[in-house]
């Protein structure tokens, strides 16, 4: 159980396997170890590691009275400090979001980029800065799901939906939702115009979306925008793709870095 000092947070990771790095990051109110399906699919060629971001999982908590620290800048600390210069990163919702910034700043440094269940929106005019988050009730020990899993995912598979349930309700994430921080200005400011900044990125990336998450059109957008990426809608599966649908994600993915590994050995 490993954590890692990066800037002031206490930052919460898992390792497995060895080899090239992928990186997977979570999506918000979830934790790193909801990737353990990708950790059991990938260890045996990759070395697998997932952080818990700052204010989620088992990592610290930031200053309450501070704004919520930029999830990007946190990113190119944690490899910075586990000495990670090429890595491939997955991930959903906050962290598809993540990595997307990530590399509008660093458009060539991954070896791949696997965004899941985020997107980019249409260029348009400055949006509004988004209205700070209802505290959570102090009764709520389990957080709500909402549409990140399907109602059949729920009936057919009650032990997996529990686990998701539990690995995510940590304190850590209770008392950041109890007291909603800030987004950062920083934050807010580089997701304007991320239409425009996207089409640099030259890392091979590969788009997955559940057919059913209400952020297909941005990531049919992200699609259209980076030269070269492929797209993946599965059918049937939820906005949390990598968790309900793993076994098509899975095999989404292996393919994809079979490619890119083949073009790394070929030099």
């Amino acid at each position: 159980m490993p954590w890692i000092e990066v800037g002031e947070t206490d930052i919460y990771y898992q390792e497995e396997g060895a080899g090239q790095p992928l990186v997977f990051l979570h999506g918000n109110t979830s934790c790193g170890e909801a990737w353990w399906q990708q950790f059991a699919h990938f260890r045996d060629r990759f070395r697998c590691i997932a952080y818990d971001s700052v204010n989620h999982g088992h990592s610290s908590n930031s200053p309450r009275d501070a704004d919520e620290p930029d999830r990007a800048d946190e990113l190119e600390g944690f490899l910075a400090a586990m000495g990670i210069s090429r890595p491939i990163l997955a991930g959903n919702s906050m962290g598809g979001n993540t990595l997307t910034r990530w590399a509008t700043r660093h458009p060539g440094d991954a070896l791949a980029l696997i965004p899941s269940g985020a997107g980019v929106a249409r260029a348009g005019p400055p949006g509004a800065t988004p209205p700070l988050q209802q505290p959570l009730s102090p009764d709520v020990l389990f957080l709500p799901i909402g549409d990140s899993l399907t109602d059949g995912f729920k009936q057919s598979q009650p032990r997996m939906f529990e686990r998701y349930l539990r690995i995510r309700s940590t304190a850590t994430r209770l008392e950041a939702m109890r007291y909603p921080r800030r987004p950062a200005p920083k934050t807010l400011a580089e997701r304007e115009g991320m239409a425009g900044r996207v089409t640099a990125i030259a890392s091979p990336m590969c788009i997955i979306v559940g057919a059913l998450d209400p952020a297909v059109p941005r990531c049919e957008m992200l699609h259209e925008l980076v030269p070269g990426s492929n797209y993946h809608a599965i059918a049937g599966a939820p906005h949390n793709v990598y968790y309900e649908a793993a076994e098509p994600y899975n095999a989404i993915v292996d393919a994809f870095l079979a490619k890119v590994m083949a073009a790394v050995r070929a030099g």
